[in-house]
């Protein structure tokens, strides 16, 4: 785990574009495969994820026989994929680079999943007006984590000083930031949906609105992407053309309903049907994450010591847009 220390204060905020997903609809559905091909994909119960639970019987029907495999956090899933157990997972915005820098070539970035506004999450009674409010609160944070990264950039950009709060490190998932929020042993949270709806929902805590940390130069908005082996890239390709076409024609079809993204969120999490509803709302399906991007954050990170090395020149030849291009028929 990543320790945080002063050292953020080295971050250069560079300018990036945030990228739509391509314009279009999905294209004509691909033939099936002559034999069947299983597929091993690694998830996480997020709700920028749901699509991934509602394929199964579609790429059984063309030949892809999808085996999901549950993780608590990306970094236990990026972790599998590059020990060779998986042959795709979702992993946070910086995974990619972060496998780079540790040697593992054997990765390809394939399409992001999503975006959302961020804020931070006040304990009920803690004013949060406007980011000097910061000073001497008790913010939770993941350290490392892909949030974390989103909230140093944006204080960075504010010429708010790390050390004016108190960091408390909360380790495993995001009950834990709840949990210290409602006892009152932290006084904000910076953390990631459903655990910033529900203790608004709840009414313990709400959304601090003058706090947003997701529109930084340095970082964006994107909440994950998937990243495969360049192993089954090569030798499954078709099959992994066939799960990003199946992906990206449920995400077009949830997008269009938020009711029917509000079931799945409930039915991919377990969470009741109305923090479901409240937590689908402010989540936007379709990448914003490109190339660039990941080069930024690369090189972010390499500056602020989370990784070991600058890989931002070994971004271009681990990225492969050519399944999403296929997938929307160019």
């Amino acid at each position: 785990m990543v320790q945080i220390s002063r050292r953020v204060i080295l971050l250069v905020a560079a300018a990036i574009g945030l990228l739509p997903l391509p314009a279009g609809a999905v294209g004509p559905e691909p033939a099936p495969l002559a034999a069947p091909v299983q597929l091993t994909v690694g998830y996480q119960k997020v709700g920028h994820l749901a699509p991934v639970i509602l394929i199964a019987d579609e790429l059984k029907r063309l030949g892809v026989d999808l085996k999901l495999v549950e993780f608590v956090r990306y970094a236990d899933a990026r972790t599998a994929l590059l020990a060779g157990s998986l042959d795709a997972a979702s992993v946070g915005p910086a995974d990619l680079a972060i496998s780079l820098a540790q040697g593992s070539t054997d990765v390809v970035g394939l399409m992001g999943v999503g975006s959302s506004p961020k804020y931070v999450i006040g304990r009920k009674g803690v004013t949060f007006d406007s980011w000097d409010d910061l000073k001497g609160k008790k913010i939770a944070i993941a350290p490392g984590s892909a949030v974390w990264f989103q909230f140093a950039a944006t204080l960075i950009e504010k010429g708010i000083p790390y050390n004016s709060f108190e960091a408390v490190n909360i380790q495993g998932g995001g009950a834990n930031f709840d949990q210290a929020l409602k006892k009152g042993d932290v006084d904000g949270l910076v953390t990631w949906e459903p655990f910033e709806s529900i203790p608004a929902m709840d009414g313990y805590g709400f959304f601090a609105k003058g706090l947003e940390y997701s529109s930084s130069k340095a970082v964006g908005a994107e909440l994950g992407m998937f990243m495969a082996s360049k192993r089954a890239a090569d030798t499954k390709r078709a099959a992994l053309e066939r799960f990003v076409w199946a992906y990206l024609k449920k995400q077009e079809e949830l997008t269009k309903s938020p009711e029917k993204f509000a079931d799945a969120y409930a039915q991919l999490s377990g969470m009741a049907p109305d923090i479901a509803a409240k937590a689908s709302q402010i989540i936007k399906l379709g990448e914003v994450i490109s190339p660039d991007q990941i080069k930024r954050q690369a090189k972010g990170f390499a500056e602020l010591g989370v990784i070991q090395k600058d890989v931002s020149d070994q971004i271009d030849a681990h990225w492969d847009g050519s399944f999403v291009e296929k997938a929307l028929g160019k």
